[in-house]
């Protein structure tokens, strides 16, 4: 069993954290308030900084919003590079640019290190029940190496290629499933505008060609109206960021990206920043004056 670093204890963290505990690694993480019980209780002990942590740790795993705040637990001072041991395997879990993790593997790598970026997709369901989606860039090596530790948390790992092809993975991931999104809120919206049964329109939909996990599960919320977050509408918003920009270095145009980041920054304005991102189809009642489910 490996001694491990985890660092970014959020809504998906923490159940991942938890099967790698039950799994038997022995896990430290960095103090950030009060650790969560459960993980206390089943060994987790808190270091006061990402050095620290790297000092003890023969993997260090990082599950944080953004690109700089990984470059800042990597890099910044009292840092993980600070404290990082020969042949330290960091794995990044973040949703974050390709570009920079081309150059945050080549800083890791200077300082002695192996760097793999495994972003996922599940959501909280996916990390609670360890049947995340991995999509990993990394050395041969470093796949290997970290697939028995990435094989607790997922259920489907897949080794895309060198340093930032995970993320960019991820980035069109998350291109996919913000149009899904959309395209379930409108199909919904559109027959209960029409009047027909909306619940009945879904489960006949899962049956035929439009079945998707996205009208499954999201297509579910919005008839619930069930948006407490599994997924943050403003995480989505920074991964269609990522997205878009990536298209203007690119020359590509994304229409369809750019229209569903629109939707996710009408949700914003009307304070559902921190809705799950079904709540897009909000932003669309809201252009129709009417809500699905609505008689």
């Amino acid at each position: 069993m490996s001694k491990i670093g985890f660092i970014g204890l959020g809504i998906m963290g923490r159940p991942m954290a938890g099967h790698l505990l039950d799994a038997g690694h022995d896990l430290v993480t960095v103090r950030r308030g009060t650790l969560d019980a459960t993980l206390a209780d089943k060994g987790m002990r808190e270091l006061e900084t990402p050095a620290a942590v790297a000092a003890e740790a023969e993997v260090i795993i990082t599950m944080v919003p953004d690109t700089p705040d990984v470059e800042e637990v990597l890099f910044a001072e009292g840092g993980v590079a600070e404290g990082l041991r020969p042949g330290t395997l960091v794995i990044d879990m973040s949703s974050i640019a390709p570009l920079a993790t081309q150059n945050f593997a080549r800083c890791i790598h200077e300082a002695g290190g192996e760097y793999v970026d495994a972003p996922v997709s599940g959501g909280e369901g996916g990390a609670i029940n360890a049947a995340l989606t991995i999509m990993v860039g990394a050395t041969p090596d470093g796949f290997t190496r970290a697939r028995p530790i990435l094989e607790v948390m997922g259920k489907t790992i897949t080794h895309i290629g060198g340093h930032g092809a995970g993320q960019t993975c991820k980035v069109a991931n998350q291109i996919v499933v913000a149009l899904t999104i959309e395209a379930v809120a409108e199909g919904l919206l559109f027959a209960s505008k029409a009047g027909a049964d909306v619940a009945k329109v879904r489960e006949s939909l899962l049956g035929g060609l439009a079945q998707s996990k996205i009208l499954d599960v999201h297509g579910e919320r919005m008839i619930s109206r069930s948006f407490d977050p599994g997924f943050k509408v403003r995480l989505h918003q920074k991964d269609l960021n990522l997205a878009l920009d990536g298209a203007r270095s690119l020359n590509l145009a994304l229409p369809g990206t750019a229209n569903a980041q629109q939707l996710f920054q009408a949700c914003a304005a009307h304070g559902g920043a921190d809705w799950d991102h079904a709540g897009m189809v909000r932003a669309l009642e809201a252009l129709a004056d009417h809500e699905v489910g609505q008689d």
